[in-house]
């Protein structure tokens, strides 16, 4: 793995007894990213698709509305320095997601699936992946990250920088939902997420209200559809 998210540490396992050993863990690093030469946010990231991260970070939070509102994004020694282009507004989210899309449960269950597949996570145990489906079905993107929130912006910004249209994309995540997952997938205009953990109380009554669909507990054979159930084929009957 790059030395760029791995740093091998030397350290005592204690068991039985104790014993000198070594290992490589995940390394944090600070991203920090000025807009129009001022500071915007500094985030602890896993410093893969930085540039991503970040176009994806400012998308669902509003700051433009399309790729296009970046003249520019240069990286170098961990700060992106980000240009916008003339004239952009901050970008107005509408407060449902709207969309005829229909995925299947074998869409949901592979696309779960897929972002557990992650060779640092197997390694580490300590990173959160995220991925974008278009249809459901196509993968877009899988990225990794500390958190699931960086994941998903991740996968928000690769989907946006590829010109996808997000009301057709199904975004798998690993972890617990909370609503700040919801709030990302509303602002990016994503009508489903998955996960094979569970979300909370919030995230569902925020999914119901916002027109996104959360499976959760997707594990083996078997998933909870927790809000616009419609969506899933099958559901749509009861």
């Amino acid at each position: 793995m790059p030395s760029r998210i791995l740093k091998k540490v030397e350290y005592v396992r204690v068991n039985g007894g104790c014993q000198n050993a070594s290992e490589r863990i995940v390394k944090e690093t600070a991203l920090t990213i000025n807009v129009d030469g001022e500071h915007y946010a500094t985030a602890m990231i896993l410093a893969t698709l930085e540039k991503e991260f970040t176009v994806g970070n400012l998308y669902v939070q509003g700051v433009i509305k399309n790729a296009g509102d970046i003249k520019s994004i240069t990286i170098k020694n961990n700060i992106a320095e980000v240009k916008l282009a003339a004239n952009v507004k901050k970008r107005v989210v509408p407060p449902e997601v709207t969309t005829d899309l229909k995925v299947s449960a074998e869409d949901i269950f592979n696309g779960v699936k897929a972002i557990l597949k992650s060779k640092v996570f197997t390694e580490t145990e300590a990173v959160h992946s995220a991925g974008l489906f278009l249809n459901g079905k196509e993968e877009i993107c899988i990225a990794e990250d500390l958190g699931r929130h960086n994941a998903l912006d991740k996968v928000i910004g690769y989907g946006l920088m590829q010109g996808i249209d997000f009301s057709r994309t199904l975004a798998a995540s690993t972890g617990r939902q909370p609503s700040e997952m919801i709030i990302k997938c509303r602002n990016a205009g994503i009508p489903i997420i998955a996960t094979k953990g569970v979300p909370t109380s919030l995230a569902v009554e925020m999914a119901e209200k916002a027109g996104i669909t959360i499976a959760g507990l997707v594990r083996g054979s078997s998933m909870i559809v927790y809000s616009r159930t419609k969506r899933v084929e099958g559901c749509d009957e009861i």
